[in-house]
């Protein structure tokens, strides 16, 4: 692998993180959320990542050139978990015979676990781009 292709492969690790800061963000804004559009409280979020496709082939012979190697986001889908319910019978979307309200799915310390790890592995990729690039820029050191 060369360097540029290092730096391309720590690129898509930016891209992908930056999307599941992105989620996360959008989970906790709406933490309290009780009604939306499609009805019903707001569901959490997961960001999936897979890995891309490393190699394609190109050429009459079939010579295996590698091509985007990395991580990509492949969907975004709903959590599957159970809404919370807690009892507020003042709460305009309460059940009237109840006094519970339906809250969304998020627990707020998750969410901030999986803030920090996704803001780790985007430093990490940061930190792999730089040392690649001080790679590169000693190896033009070399030439002159």
């Amino acid at each position: 692998m060369d360097l540029l292709q290092a730096s391309r492969v720590s690129a898509t690790g930016l891209t992908a993180q930056r999307t599941k800061m992105k989620i996360i963000a959008e989970n906790l804004a709406n933490a309290e959320t009780t009604r939306t559009p499609e009805g019903g409280p707001y569901r959490r979020k997961l960001v999936v990542l897979s890995e891309k496709s490393a190699e394609r082939f190109r050429g009459v012979l079939g010579r295996v050139q590698v091509g985007e190697n990395g991580v990509e986001v492949t969907e975004i889908i709903p959590s599957t978990d159970d809404f919370r319910l807690v009892y507020n019978p003042s709460h305009p979307d309460a059940d009237p015979d109840t006094g519970y309200v339906t809250m969304p799915n998020i627990n707020v310390l998750t969410e901030m676990a999986d803030m920090m790890a996704a803001r780790r592995a985007y430093d990490a990729n940061v930190t792999a781009i730089s040392n690649t690039k001080a790679m590169i820029n000693r190896a033009l050191e070399i030439g002159r």
